[in-house]
Formats: C-alpha cells, structure tokens, sequence
C-alpha cells in the first residue's frame, strides 16, 4: 500500500484592536484598526493567497487530480477577504471547484470556546459550517480546533457535532512511544478518528526552510520525500499555516519552487499519495485510541495552552470575558454578538504571552505590541467598554 501524505493549512487573519485608551472608555465603541487590518491583508494576499492558490491549482491541474489539499480558513479571515480583497475568495472557489481540496470546519472567530463554553462553541462551529457553504458550496465533514487545540472531552463534543474526523498536534508528552504516522481514535469516542500532526516534517518547512544554519538547508523535494520515506507509519500529516508561504518564508528562499517541485517528486518520484483529511480516515482504520486528558495545542515547544493561558494577565482577561456570556445570551443584541466574537479572538491572548527565549522570538513576530504588558491594558479598554455597553443594555431591558 502506498503511503500518504496529507497537506493542510490553516488560513487566519485577526481582527486587530486599534490603540484604545482608558479616556475611550464609555466614550467610543469603535474598537477595530481598521487601516491596518485592510493593509496587512492586501499585503499578505499579493504575498501568500493569490499566489500560492494559483500554484496549487497549477499543481492540481498538472498532477491531474492526484494532488489533494485541505484548508480551514476562519470566519474572521473570510469577513476580511470579503471587505478588502474579494478575489482571494474567488482563488479559493477556483480551489473548490476542482473536487481537490478539502474545507475543514473550525470555530468562526478562531477562538478558545472549547474551553470556556460548550454553548458558544457550538454556536461558532455551526456558524462557521454555514459560511463555508455559502462561500465554497460545501459542507465540511472534518474539523479542526483553533489552534490545533484538542482533549478526550473536546473530541467527544465534536463528534457530537457530527464530525468523524478531526485534526490535532503529534505532541511528544501525549505520543510517548507512538508514532503520528497512523491515524487513531479518540478515548472518549472511538467513532472519532484523528489525525496527529507529523511537528518535526511540517516544522522542517514552517519554520526551518530558509535557515542557512540548519543542517537540513537547503531543502530541495527530492531531499524531503527521501526522509518521508524513511519514516515509518501509513501517513504523514503536514500541517502548517498557510500564511509560511511567502510571508513567514519569503518567496526569496525558494519556498513557492519547493512547493511546486513537491507534488511530482512525491507522486512520481516517492510512490506517495495525496489524500484529504476524510479521505485519509475513510481509507485507514485507527490503530489504537488516543488519551489525552488535558488539551494539547501546535504552540511552543510545551505544546499545551500557556500560548494563551500560561499567564495571570491570560487568564484574567479570558475569565472576564467568558463571564459576559449569560447577560449576552439575555440580550440576544446582534452588534454586541459580533463585538463578542471578536474579542474571542485567540490572538488578542498570544500578544499577552510573557515567554521568553526560542518561544519568546517567535511570539514577538507576530505581535503588534512592543510588551506584553502593552497588549493586556489595551484589550481589558476595549474590554472594560464592552461590559459598560452590556450592563447598559441590561439596565435598558
């Protein structure tokens, strides 16, 4: 039986805060830095989107139906394709429409609902179902938490949700022995197949690609479809932020040539088979159930939730937040719904993280704050604004 490998990219964009001043409190609701969500959009849809999309097609096209990707693309992501730059949808349905590429389901608002409310993440995974059939006409059947996130008890409810399929991090401290090269079960539900990460191949093109001090550069396809297939297992599961093409890993490097070398290579040259995530586990069966009784994530080298939870500041602002959830349910205001979902946003916790070291670097990239300190005042204005709005609207009932 041939091996598979199975490409998948998750596709997000924040909704940024603007710089928001304890003197706004109470006085403006305007929450959003609107230029420069539209001009990092542009930017990264000129860079990585529309570029990459096309590459993909051609690749499609060219491997006549043989190469298979998947994408889960937030809710938030879509929101911003729509108002700032629609032809990055339109490269998408082009996608779609090729019966090549899988379109995973995730929460809306790329936010940690699993953990703070059962009831608001199922409202943003049905939410996020209906937009990926609006936008690409289909329904998608496999599912992917923010950020990877999973448990025992987070898989029971998606199966719950009617998903056989979901994807998640081969971390280190939950494998043990194991390998993520085969598809396993959940524990708590064994009708619940999962799909564990391969961290160290997709980190070889994530993270490490364009690193001249690494012992692996230059990584040509030939050289990596020589170490797929030295691994052992049924299916490597490759899964990366789509944004590494062209932002994180500049078009300099060589990464979009890779990219377009790989599925040949691996075709023709590596025996190998491109398949989706629901291709992958009606195909293979699960070798064991999985336990993992306390979340793990793809973040850092602990692979757990201290990206966004490690610290006190995390936490307070996560708590404060989940706490508003009742008095919106009374409400049921859909401009303070929307508001709610945005500041949901994992993102606004990361920029908190106060980590230091290799984590700590790769927090500071993608963190439009200079501390971490910067970034908790200015979410808990924008916050503290948001619970007086609420508590009016309650007062007004």
């Amino acid at each position: 039986m041939k091996k598979s490998i199975c490409l998948y990219f998750q596709v997000h964009q924040p909704t940024r805060l603007r710089l928001y001043r304890f003197f706004d409190i109470g006085k403006d609701s305007h929450y959003y830095d609107d230029f420069a969500n539209r001009t990092i959009l542009k930017r990264i849809a000129q860079k990585c989107y529309l570029p990459m999309n096309e590459l993909l097609l051609e690749q499609i096209r060219e491997q006549k139906g043989k190469f298979k990707v998947a994408f889960s693309i937030s809710g938030t992501a879509l929101e911003q394709f729509d108002r700032y730059v629609p032809e990055v949808i339109d490269s998408f349905r082009a996608l779609a429409d090729t019966g090549c590429v899988e379109f995973l389901c995730e929460t809306y608002y790329h936010s940690l609902a699993a953990l703070g409310s059962e009831s608001e993440f199922e409202h943003q995974v049905l939410k996020h179902k209906a937009a990926i059939e609006q936008y690409f006409g289909v329904t998608p059947k496999a599912f992917r938490n923010t950020e990877l996130i999973y448990s025992d008890g987070i898989g029971a409810k998606v199966r719950d949700m009617g998903f056989k399929t979901m994807l998640t991090e081969g971390a280190r401290h939950i494998m043990g022995w194991k390998s993520p090269n085969y598809v396993y079960s959940c524990d708590f539900r064994d009708d619940l197949s999962l799909l564990l990460r391969n961290y160290g191949l997709s980190d070889d093109i994530a993270f490490r690609f364009s690193d001249k001090g690494w012992d692996g550069w230059p990584l040509t396809a030939e050289k990596f479809v020589d170490w797929a297939n030295a691994a052992e297992g049924d299916i490597l599961n490759l899964f990366m932020d789509y944004e590494t093409f062209g932002e994180h890993q500049s078009r300099d490097c060589g990464i979009f040539d890779f990219m377009r070398a790989l599925p040949k290579v691996a075709i023709k040259n590596g025996g190998f088979q491109f398949v989706t995530p629901s291709e992958a586990t009606k195909k293979l069966k699960p070798v064991a159930e999985l336990p993992v009784p306390q979340p793990i994530s793809w973040a850092d080298e602990e692979r757990d939730l201290s990206a966004w939870l490690g610290n006190e500041l995390q936490q307070d602002a996560f708590n404060k937040l989940y706490g508003l959830e009742e008095k919106l349910s009374i409400l049921q205001d859909p401009i303070l719904w929307a508001d709610y979902g945005h500041l949901q946003e994992s993102d606004h916790l990361y920029y908190m993280c106060t980590k230091f070291f290799s984590d700590g670097e790769i927090h500071q990239r993608f963190n439009p704050y200079d501390t971490p300190y910067e970034a908790f005042i200015n979410y808990m204005n924008v916050l503290s604004d948001f619970i007086i709005r609420v508590n009016n609207a309650i007062a007004e009932k």
